[in-house]
């Protein structure tokens, strides 16, 4: 199973977890298994079948180009990043 490392602002949905082990073999499969056990996720994550523009995902250390479709390996880390305020 990946291990996905839930953002901050986000822990209030996975019970205060800051991380999860989740099976699926692409981002958008792990978006829909965390959806499955902790409703809300997916809101706070995608726009239609994309990623919110405001959201990057990193899997294994890498920002991924292609976001939900990038692949995910059994012992991957996933990182969903919110996008940083400030000047």
């Amino acid at each position: 199973m990946a291990t996905v490392f839930i953002p901050s602002l986000m822990q209030e949905l996975t019970d205060g977890q800051s991380q999860l082990d989740v099976t699926g073999l692409t981002v958008r499969e792990i978006i829909n298994k965390l959806e499955q056990s902790h409703p809300g996720v997916k809101d706070r994550l995608m726009d239609g079948f994309k990623l919110k523009g405001n959201i990057t995902v990193a899997v294994d250390g890498e920002v991924s180009p292609v976001g939900v479709l990038a692949k995910v390996q059994e012992n991957s880390e996933v990182h969903f990043l919110p996008a940083l305020g400030g000047g």
